[in-house]
C-alpha cells in the first residue's frame, strides 16, 4: 500500500485498523526490553524468579506475557526461557480480589467490565475457550480455559488459568497441582510458600514468578531472593 497517496482521513482509518489489530493480539506484538527478556530467559534454569522495578515499568506486563505464552504454547522465535510441552494449569494472583481483577486479569484477558473486549489482553481472542465468573466481586473471573497449541485449527489441548488473591488466606491456596503461580504484588511468606508448594509436582517442578514494586522494605519474601542464605 502506497501510504503517500492516502488522504488524512484514510491514514487515520488505517491507523485505527492497525491499532485494533495489535490490541486483538497483544501477545504477538509483545517485544520485551532487555530486562524483561533477561527475566524470561532466567526461567530456563531458575524455578523461582522475582522482577522488581518502579511503577509503570512493565513488570506486570512481562508477567502477563509469559503466562500467556505458557498458557497458549505459542513460544515466539526470540524466546529463551522455560517451555512446557503440553497444556498447563496456572494461577495468577494479587493482593485483593479487586486488585487481581484490575491487574493480572485485565492484562491477561482484557478490560474486566467489557466482556466483548475479552481477548484483547495478552491471551489472544482465538485462544480463549471459556471462562467462569467468581462470586461476590463484579467482573472478577474465577478461571479461564485457554486453547494450547499453534493456533488456528491445530490445537493440542486446553490450559487452565485460575485467579487468586492473598486476602483470602492460606487455606484458599490449598488444592490442585499447578504448573506455575504468578504473584503480582508482594505477598506474605505463608502465601508464597503455599503457592510454590502447589507446583511441586507440576510439569517442571517448582515454578513461580513474582512482580512488584518494593514497598515493604526487606520483607521475608524479598529476603528469599536477595539474601537466600538468611533463610537457611
Amino acid at each position: 500500500m502506497d501510504l503517500s497517496a492516502l488522504s488524512v482521513a484514510q491514514l487515520n482509518a488505517v491507523a485505527t485498523e492497525l491499532s485494533g489489530a495489535i490490541a486483538k493480539d497483544r501477545l504477538k506484538s509483545y517485544k520485551p526490553y532487555s530486562k524483561q527478556k533477561e527475566f524470561h530467559a532466567a526461567g530456563a534454569e531458575h524455578s523461582e524468579r522475582l522482577l522488581i522495578a518502579g511503577n509503570q515499568l512493565g513488570k506486570s506486563v512481562a508477567g502477563a506475557a509469559e503466562w500467556a505464552i505458557h498458557l497458549t504454547g505459542r513460544y515466539p522465535d526470540w524466546w529463551e526461557g522455560a517451555e512446557f510441552k503440553s497444556p498447563v494449569t496456572m494461577w495468577a494472583s494479587g493482593v485483593t480480589s479487586e486488585g487481581t481483577r484490575d491487574n493480572p486479569q485485565r492484562l491477561l484477558v482484557g478490560p474486566p467490565a467489557i466482556e466483548s473486549a475479552w481477548g484483547t489482553g495478552m491471551s489472544p481472542k482465538d485462544a480463549l475457550d471459556g471462562w467462569s465468573r467468581a462470586m461476590g466481586v463484579a467482573n472478577l473471573l474465577d478461571s479461564v480455559t485457554v486453547r494450547w497449541g499453534g493456533g488456528g485449527d491445530i490445537q493440542a489441548g486446553t490450559s487452565i488459568l485460575g485467579f487468586k488473591s492473598y486476602e483470602k488466606g492460606r487455606e484458599k491456596w490449598q488444592g490442585p497441582t499447578l504448573d506455575g503461580v504468578w504473584f503480582d504484588e508482594e505477598c506474605p511468606l505463608d502465601i508464597y510458600t503455599e503457592g510454590l508448594t502447589r507446583t511441586n509436582n507440576g510439569q517442571r517442578g517448582q515454578f513461580a514468578i513474582m512482580t512488584f514494586t518494593p514497598l515493604l522494605g526487606l520483607s521475608d519474601v524479598v529476603s528469599l531472593f536477595l539474601m537466600p542464605d538468611s533463610q537457611k
